[in-house]
């Protein structure tokens, strides 16, 4: 797992570490690590060109010294200052080694070296900006998207929150990011991840210093760890049984692609209960399927039958009956992931009460919302649920007491008690209809499997993401499109071992 921590725990672990080294030895450390990284960007060192953007701040100061380091192997090192405050030292050594510096004002705007530098170094701000970028700073940014030099950002990319990932305004796009010490949580969540590019993480000392992590980053051989192996022994009960209750006469397509995701998942059985038309066309796509007639509507048994969990919501509808039959699945002891519809009840008449039953569940539950759902459940904006993902996904977790999984282009999975995850895997690819139906499908294969909520949410939002990369190669999708995918997205993850 890759481990990302806040900046108030950052700047503890950072006072500790000082205390007990000489004065400026982590930015030291720092820079070095930072030279490094920009010498192997460059096609060589000496004669390139690299302009740094320097601001006031410590992130300044790293850039200044890794320019220094720079310059004596032969860099032609200039560095734009911004901003009120200068890091002495750091400007000091830098002009040692060669370097040059000088302040940058607007009217400068046409007459930087930006445009014939090799490479680009944004120093502006580092981890406890706020806000976005105001005056130089957003003039520069500007200057470096339109460059075409690669740009590095020194531990975030300024105009970043370091917390949440959220933008406002103007940042830095950065082509590389050198973090220090640790992972920041604005380098994992979008839209600071998409402006993170490829994170190098340099080493200063600081780990022994840090507690556990607020955030965690899965890798290909955490999922391999978590999926289930099947024995000799193993038998399609062992496997699971999931019980799913999606799609109606006017969406039976997400009963197709909800019970398909979990059959290519590897679930044991899949239990299909559901309208005669909906039931028909299930068994047409998945004859493996055990499917019976149960329409919420009309049947008066809405309780799950013999199944390890229940996926519940997808195309479903919003009728009283489906409360009733929600109010049933909530009520059992299994293990239950609820979507679409099903969260859409949550908010409607009788609200109250499947929110009641939520809270007072002790199996695992899990909540796969996308942004608009969620901020109807947790009475937000849409827009502010996006900016701020990871606020939000701990909000609903805490409110309704169990693991919710954030679906988006940054996936997080919110659970009691333990860091947030962030899905490494997935694509804009995914914004079409009917993917939910089939990550819904998978997730609820890993919870009838019998992993506990938070991994069954981690092991599925991750072949989930791959299995759109594989399925056309990186050509347009349709939810069906990963029906195929998903069982090469999971042997994939099995070879990480």
């Amino acid at each position: 797992m890759l481990s990302a921590h806040t900046v108030s725990v950052v700047r503890e672990a950072e006072s500790a570490l000082m205390a007990r080294v000489p004065d400026g030895t982590l930015m030291r450390r720092a820079a070095t690590g930072l030279a490094a990284e920009c010498a192997r960007l460059l096609p060589r060192v000496y004669g390139a060109r690299v302009v740094l953007l320097v601001g006031g701040g410590d992130n300044g100061g790293d850039a200044l010294y890794a320019g220094a380091n720079l310059a004596a192997r032969g860099a032609s090192v200039h560095a734009l200052l911004a901003g009120r405050g200068l890091h002495q030292d750091g400007a000091i050594a830098l002009r040692a080694a060669g370097g040059r510096t000088r302040w940058f004002t607007d009217a400068m705007a046409d007459e930087t070296d930006l445009f014939d530098a090799d490479l680009i170094v944004d120093g502006l701000l580092g981890i406890g900006g706020r806000g976005g970028l105001r005056e130089p700073h957003a003039t520069l940014a500007l200057l470096a998207a339109n460059a075409p030099a690669p740009v590095v950002a020194v531990d975030l990319p300024s105009g970043v929150d370091a917390d949440t990932g959220e933008v406002s305004g103007h940042a830095v796009r950065a082509d590389v990011t050198v973090t220090f010490g640790t992972h920041k949580p604005g380098l994992f969540v979008d839209p600071g991840a998409d402006r993170a590019g490829r994170i190098h993480l340099v080493d200063i000392g600081l780990a022994p210093e840090l507690p556990g992590p607020a955030l965690v980053r899965p890798q290909p051989v955490d999922i391999a760890s978590l999926l289930p192996v099947h024995g000799a022994e193993t038998d399609k009960y062992r496997r699971g049984v999931l019980e799913i209750r999606a799609g109606s006469d006017r969406y039976r397509g997400a009963a197709v692609l909800c019970v398909g995701g979990a059959l290519r998942t590897g679930v044991g059985m899949v239990r299909y209960g559901g309208g005669l038309r909906v039931v028909d066309q299930v068994l047409s796509q998945w004859p493996e399927t055990v499917a019976r007639l149960l329409d919420p509507q009309s049947s008066t048994d809405l309780s799950p039958g013999r199944a390890s969990a229940v996926v519940i919501g997808s195309g479903r509808g919003t009728h009283p009956a489906n409360s009733d039959e929600l109010y049933s699945v909530l009520e059992s002891d299994l293990p239950v992931l609820v979507d679409a519809d099903g969260l859409t009840l949550l908010t409607g008449d009788g609200g109250a009460a499947l929110a009641e039953l939520l809270c007072e569940r002790t199996a695992h539950t899990l909540l796969t919302p996308h942004a608009g759902e969620l901020a109807r459940l947790m009475e937000a904006d849409r827009g502010d649920v996006e900016a701020r993902r990871l606020e939000h996904a701990a909000r609903a977790r805490d409110r309704f007491g169990c693991t919710v999984l954030l679906k988006g282009s940054t996936t997080v999975i919110a659970h009691p008690g333990a860091p947030v995850v962030v899905n490494p895997t997935g694509t804009p690819l995914l914004a079409t209809a009917g993917t939910g139906d089939v990550l819904s499908g998978a997730v609820g294969a890993f919870l009838a499997s019998g992993l506990p909520a938070r991994e069954a949410a981690m092991c599925g939002a991750y072949v989930h993401g791959r299995a759109a990369t594989l399925a056309r190669g990186g050509a347009p999708i349709s939810a069906s499109d990963l029906l195929d995918a998903l069982p090469l997205a999971i042997q994939e993850a099995h070879w990480a071992v």
